[in-house]
């Protein structure tokens, strides 16, 4: 039974980081990439990033990059979430990520897992 448990959520001031955790078990992993996306009331999902779980490349949309950054470690992905800002603000979910890209619709999921809550305020 495929299970993604994310953790490490919370609440933040702007400007402040936090690192996100997604343990993956019940299936191979190797032949996946892992990634993250989020969702905020209102508004769509948003792909952020993902890696691949056999040989660590990485992608980052530009909402991101330069200021997220996602790890592995045999089971578990990280995000790594600096410089936040409160439009980061969205539950933060992560998937086995069957395709990504440069627009939002390019991102597509078959697994995720139920989410922690991300909330940047003063």
């Amino acid at each position: 039974q495929v299970q993604l448990v994310e953790s490490g959520g919370g609440l933040v001031q702007p400007g402040g980081s936090l690192r996100l955790s997604c343990v993956a078990s019940g299936f191979s992993l190797d032949y996946y990439a892992i990634g993250w996306f989020r969702q905020a009331p209102g508004k769509e999902r948003e792909g952020l990033s993902c890696i691949s779980m056999s040989d660590g490349s990485t992608y980052y949309a530009d909402s991101v990059k330069g200021r997220f950054t996602i790890s592995r470690d045999k089971n578990t992905v990280y995000l790594q979430m600096n410089s936040l800002k409160p439009e980061d603000t969205a539950v933060y979910n992560c998937a086995t990520v069957i395709s990504y890209g440069s627009r939002r619709d390019d991102w597509a999921y078959e697994y995720w897992g139920q989410g922690t809550q991300v909330t940047v305020s003063s």
